[in-house]
């Protein structure tokens, strides 16, 4: 149930900070004022080398509380070197079958990044637990939940790139499951992060029950 219980939480939660960081002390100033806007799930990229000891680092430090996953994992090798650090799940901004076959052997959710309905569906079909919609999402907004959802209305979508407090009610009405945010929960001081967490975490609860 590993595989289903953090993809279940991750969904639930239904946002994300991009955290891209080689410093132990700032990711966990990330961590800390996201865990206070109630947004307790974290991408740590892997454009930074040292990306596998943050995971590691945040996953000690707060192991009851956060889901720490790892971002930009291009290839099956680096997925597994992240998954034995810790991480709880894996996105790329590419689809990769050897990292869908890594991560579903150790039972962690894989979100890739496709730019077609075709490329999305090959991913479901991989056992992708999110697809990611990418880097279209920065293009199109969030008229391209409904492009996916239309004709797939099952398909989970992650996005990110672009969502905004003014466009994230738009995106969440479309059905998209997580939102995925850089820099409105990555910059600033902790007290900063964590009122930019809870505004969106108002956003995403007031939409969802509208929708309801």
């Amino acid at each position: 149930m590993k595989k289903a219980d953090i993809t279940c939480q991750i969904a639930d939660c239904g946002a994300m900070a991009i955290v891209r960081t080689t410093s132990f002390q700032r990711a966990e100033e990330i961590a800390r004022g996201c865990l206070a806007g109630g947004i307790r799930v974290l991408e740590i990229s892997c454009t930074n080398n040292n990306a596998p000891e943050i995971i590691a680092h945040l996953r000690k430090t707060f192991p009851d509380t956060l889901l720490v996953g790892a971002g930009t994992v291009l290839d099956g090798e680096t997925a597994r070197q992240v998954i034995l650090k810790d991480a709880q799940f894996v996105i790329a901004p590419n689809l990769s079958k050897s990292c869908a076959r890594v991560c579903s052997r150790y039972q962690i959710p894989y979100m890739p990044g496709c730019t077609s309905v075709t490329e999305a569906i090959q991913a479901l079909e991989l056992g992708a637990a999110f697809v990611k919609a990418f880097p279209i999402s920065d293009f199109y907004g969030p008229k391209l939940i409904s492009v996916f959802k239309t004709p797939i209305p099952d398909m989970p979508l992650l996005a990110s790139g672009g969502i905004t407090l003014d466009n994230l009610a738009d995106y969440i009405r479309r059905g998209c499951d997580i939102c995925g945010f850089g820099g409105l929960l990555t910059k600033g001081s902790e007290a900063e992060i964590a009122a930019s967490a809870r505004a969106i975490r108002e956003i995403i609860d007031r939409t969802r029950q509208q929708n309801s």
